[in-house]
């Protein structure tokens, strides 16, 4: 099958969606499928690219790092009829994915779109939440994903947003996996560990509770500096590693001075890709309390590293964490420091078949394999039933006999 994602969000910009775009493309292409990419514009981008396809485009409202398509449609048109694109699967509600629709609707074929991001958690980003409401975002959402065949939600938490927000099309949980040799490294040696430790200035003896993410509001990681006094007077050789990037950074480090914790708490900034799995191995614990996720990259990355997770729960973690041995959730920001004394009290072991067991639900190869099945199904799904598909979607004729149908009803009544 030859099929077209568009996003408006793909490497070199770092994120969550960017990983899981480009480990799907990777697995699917393993199981014969052709994939390319309609993405945007990037100044940091390759002159060359295969397989990508970029658009004009600008950096989003208030998020600077991240880039919206603007135009391109015609281009975008005639690259994919060019292709023979025999699917379409949006990752954007925005520029990309709007031009996405409009091809899938002009080539007379499926689209499939995933619902990544959890809009509702973001919109004090926008004019401090005065303008754009939770009931916009319903609005708007229910009306652009009910224009596609099918949705895949990453996780139970946006099935129900799904439906709380009235869409009717047809759903499919399907979590993001990850590469598993990326992280279940046998070549990551203990005086590798160590060596890293030691340049954040954490000994052998010490606890590393490490926060591994994206540094935004919404990522909740204030909550952790704040309650982490209460983790030191249990264990005062703790030490709290905060890695990522992002707009809260300076607030982060204004409140660890505010706390006087500058001692305990190190920030490293961004790190290099192939050094994330030496950070996790070097963990104790993997912390998060964060509630904005739709899908937990970082939670599989570490539990894929043998790192234990103590986080914010959420359907998609009571899924992940199902095993005692696994990791700890709470419930509300104020459990998080009792919730980590209490699972470094209790000095659980993972196991390797716990892991292995654990790994192969996670992996990117189930990943791929539960999306090709969704795809031939939606495939089917599209040809089989015209009256279905959203209205834009339908050729003449089948406008018609819809319409006749309907009528026929209020006859019947």
């Amino acid at each position: 099958m030859r099929i077209g994602f568009f996003t408006d969000t793909y490497f070199p910009q770092v994120s969550g969606v960017a990983t899981s775009i480009k480990t799907l493309k990777e697995e699917l292409e393993k199981r014969g499928h052709e994939v390319y990419i309609f993405t945007t514009t990037d100044p940091e981008a390759e002159d060359f690219e295969k397989d990508i396809v970029r658009m004009p485009s600008v950096p989003f409202v208030s998020f600077k790092d991240r880039r919206i398509v603007v135009r391109g449609m015609w281009f975008a048109y005639k690259i994919a009829k060019e292709l023979q694109l025999e699917l379409i699967h949006t990752h954007t509600e925005f520029g990309a994915g709007v031009l996405g629709k409009m091809v899938g609707r002009r080539l007379e074929i499926p689209v499939i779109h995933t619902y990544h991001t959890m809009y509702e958690d973001y919109l004090h980003y926008i004019a401090n939440g005065k303008v754009v409401r939770p009931t916009h975002v319903k609005h708007f959402i229910r009306f652009f994903v009910n224009h596609s065949t099918g949705v895949v939600c990453p996780s139970e938490r946006v099935v129900k947003t799904m439906r709380r927000y009235g869409v009717e099309i047809p759903m499919r949980v399907i979590p993001t996996g990850i590469d598993i040799s990326q992280f279940n490294r046998p070549d990551i040696t203990e005086r590798m560990v160590q060596d890293l430790r030691s340049d954040l200035g954490i000994c052998s003896n010490q606890l590393m509770i490490l926060s591994l993410s994206r540094l935004s509001y919404e990522k909740n990681i204030q909550t952790i500096v704040e309650q982490f006094s209460e983790v030191l007077q249990c264990h005062p050789e703790a030490r709290l590693v905060v890695v990522g990037k992002g707009p809260f950074r300076e607030g982060l480090e204004e409140l660890v001075e505010q706390l006087e914790l500058k001692d305990v708490v190190r920030f490293t900034g961004e790190i290099p890709h192939e050094k994330v799995p030496i950070y996790y191995r070097a963990a104790d614990y993997f912390v998060s309390a964060s509630s904005s996720e739709t899908q937990g990259l970082t939670y599989a990355e570490a539990i894929a590293s043998g790192v234990q997770c103590v986080v914010k729960g959420n359907d998609y973690l009571y899924a992940l964490l199902d095993d005692e041995r696994l990791g700890a959730t709470f419930e509300s920001d104020q459990e998080f420091s009792k919730t980590l004394l209490s699972y470094i009290d209790q000095d659980y072991k993972m196991t390797e078949e716990l892991k292995s067991r654990k790994l192969d639900e996670i992996s990117a190869e189930r990943f791929g394999a539960d999306m090709e099945e969704f795809y031939l199904k939606m495939h089917a799904y599209y040809q089989d039933n015209p009256v279905k598909r959203p209205i834009s979607q339908r050729r003449p004729v089948e406008r018609v006999r819809v319409k006749i149908a309907s009528l026929k009803k209020l006859e019947d009544k």
